[in-house]
């Protein structure tokens, strides 16, 4: 970083250096403007002479101002640029020294519960005679029965044999198959706690998901038979862990299920199956719960609470009810509840969960521009307030204060390197404001124009709200104009 912001620097300066001869140029054509006035009117240009003299420190104490404000600007591109760089370089980078979240928008599909059965089939075909000695192979037909085709992969038993009668040859294959019939579930219960976390160094958000799921079915048979449970396993989510089963109480790991997911066990006739899973894994951006086939939903809850803004996937199941914190839904408040209660429905919808979540790197570049335009805000307001206050102000101390609150601006943006992003900013902002509050006189002098510090170091804060944004500048713009208006006895209507 500390390279590009010096290869940045340079460039700035590549171009200021470019500009030195037009700013020659016209100081030289200003110069010989007031030579020819003193040759046309020598006593004019003597007293425009005495003007300038008299005004001069004036002027230099705005003009070093103004160049203090071209030096926080410049300050603030350079370091635009070295955060972006760093963040491009970061992203496309081939190693990393902190781990990456290892899920990304996850799926978790509803399970199955099936009546696991074997049924027996048989196919008879009569060849007849004379087709049976045409397609006879050395005085075989075993090369026939290839051609009979597969019986599939659940075949338990398979008996085929050819038998010759008066009518021809009759081929017969009696097929044991095992068939699984749906169960619908008595019960379901979802639980989803989505915990948000902001890593340091601008990278993405990801969120902690804890999972944990309870379902009911049971054996509708007056005999004892074998039931299935299959649970899919989440798509998206990266690695799982603690996954756990457990049915009718006893506790199952992954080993010790049919392709880590599948129960299946012998029920008495009409017996109840209660099972819970559980697991936690880490994704980002969205989470959902699909609905498996069109079916019917006895008793279906699902919750979802989330620390972060949600929104809903169109044509998706929307909740039935909703939890916000107290302060909105920024998560300041506590994290926010989604439920979707369903009882004797048929659906084919899903319920499907997206948290607004811009990138890092446009988020970075907005904060830092409106950061510029924060300061030039600054140096119009703090001389506006000094004039509504009557308070004085040394153009010096306004050129140092404008500084200031640039270099705490580039702080925030250095710290996005070790820091979440918010709490980075945050702090630069509050830095920023400190010091440009401390050099224009502190606690020192009374009617330091701390507010519009305030408020001009919180304006690039309103990007990292998640699209809150233009509620929040009009506020701070309502909050100045009422801060900036005069005093309430320049208000009063005159008197008649």
């Amino acid at each position: 970083m500390v390279q590009t912001a010096l290869t940045a620097l340079l460039g700035a300066l590549r171009a200021l250096l470019d500009l030195a001869l037009p700013a020659a140029l016209v100081l030289a054509a200003l110069a010989l403007a007031l030579a020819g006035l003193a040759l046309i009117d020598r006593e004019r240009a003597r007293r425009t002479l005495h003007g300038l003299g008299t005004h001069a420190p004036q002027l230099g104490g705005w003009a070093l101002a103004a160049l203090l404000l071209g030096a926080a600007l410049l300050v603030l591109n350079v370091s635009r640029r070295a955060v972006d760089a760093r963040i491009a370089a970061q992203q496309s980078a081939r190693y990393a020294n902190a781990a990456d979240p290892d899920g990304g928008q996850t799926v978790q599909t509803a399970p199955r519960a099936s009546l696991v059965e074997n049924r027996t089939y048989t196919r008879s075909l009569l060849l007849p005679s004379d087709v049976a000695t045409r397609v006879s192979v050395n005085n075989s037909l075993d090369g026939l029965l290839p051609y009979l085709g597969s019986p599939g992969d659940t075949v338990q038993d398979l008996r085929e044999n050819f038998t010759r009668t008066p009518a021809g040859l009759r081929y017969t294959r009696t097929v044991l198959m095992q068939s699984e019939r749906p169960l619908d579930f008595d019960r379901s219960v979802v639980r989803a706690d989505l915990r948000f976390v902001d890593p340091a160094g601008g990278r993405g958000t990801y969120y902690n998901a804890a999972f944990q799921a309870s379902y009911r079915f049971r054996n509708p048979l007056s005999t004892p038979a074998t039931l299935r449970f299959a649970f899919p396993l989440p798509g998206g989510s990266g690695t799982l862990s603690g996954f756990t089963l457990t049915v009718n109480g006893q506790a199952l790991s992954a080993s010790d299920l049919l392709g880590g997911s599948v129960w299946e066990g012998q029920v008495p006739a009409g017996g109840r199956v209660d099972v819970q899973v559980a697991y936690a894994h880490q994704g980002s951006r969205a989470w959902s719960y699909q609905l498996s086939r069109r079916e019917a939903i006895r008793d279906l809850d699902v919750t979802v609470t989330a620390d972060r803004p949600a929104k809903f996937q169109r044509y998706s199941l929307f909740p039935t009810s909703q939890t916000r914190p107290a302060l909105g839904s920024s998560g300041l408040g506590g994290p926010a509840t989604l439920r979707w209660q369903l009882k004797n429905a048929v659906t084919a919808q899903d319920v499907a969960v997206v948290f607004t979540q811009g990138s890092v790197r446009e988020t970075l570049t907005k904060v830092h521009l409106t950061q510029g335009l924060a300061v030039v805000l600054a140096a119009l307001l703090i001389p506006l307030w000094a004039v509504t206050r009557r308070t004085p102000l040394s153009p010096l101390t306004l050129g140092g204060a404008l500084l200031g609150l640039a270099l705490g601006f580039t702080l925030g943006g250095v710290l996005t390197a070790y820091l979440p992003l918010l709490i980075a900013e945050i702090l630069g902002s509050l830095l920023g404001a400190a010091l440009a509050w401390v050099i224009l006189g502190g606690p020192r002098q009374a009617r330091t124009p701390l507010l519009p510090l305030l408020a001009c170091a919180a304006l690039p804060l309103a990007f990292l709200t998640g699209g809150h944004a233009g509620l929040i500048l009009t506020v701070l713009a309502a909050t100045l104009l009422l801060l900036l208006l005069p005093r309430a006895r320049w208000l009063a209507p005159a008197s008649p």
